[in-house]
């Protein structure tokens, strides 16, 4: 029971930091132009990821799951990376959050299989706010070339 409401306060809180973030863009399907500026497509797919792999931590389950769910956001990463363009510091924060997708994929790997067993929620927690903050850092990153 404490690692349910460990595990979902660690989402609620993860949900209200990223919705901070995303009410601050104008792209948002507000009746305002279109999404053609590639900074902007990067924030939204780092936004995505970075939820993504946060619930997949926080849900638990089968480890070899977590894990596989992980890692298939360290390749949406590397696609990003690629389509993004030439923008160094770009890529470095998408290298870096690419690089704690995968500790948190072979954390997923050291999670319990028995759904009844406790899971170290800190633990989950520091992998959640790991991947936060370098998809905070890609959109900072970006966020320069967006201001000219």
């Amino acid at each position: 029971m404490q690692r349910i409401k460990t595990s979902a306060a660690l989402v609620f809180a993860s949900v209200l930091l990223l919705s901070g973030c995303a009410a601050g863009g104008d792209g948002d399907g507000d009746g305002g132009e279109a999404t053609t500026d590639p900074c902007e497509t990067v924030s939204i797919e780092v936004r995505d990821i970075s939820n993504g792999a946060q619930n997949a931590l926080a849900a638990g389950g089968d480890p070899s799951e977590v894990q596989a769910a992980l890692e298939g956001y360290v390749e949406r990463v590397a696609t990003l990376d690629e389509t993004a363009g030439d923008d160094a510091e770009v890529s470095e924060a998408l290298d870096a959050l690419s690089e704690k997708l995968d500790e948190a994929a072979v954390f997923a790997e050291t999670l319990p299989s028995d759904p009844e067993a406790e899971v170290d929620a800190e633990a989950v927690g520091e992998h959640q706010t790991a991947i936060q903050e370098a998809a905070t850092e890609v959109t900072s990153a970006c966020a320069p070339a967006t201001e000219g």
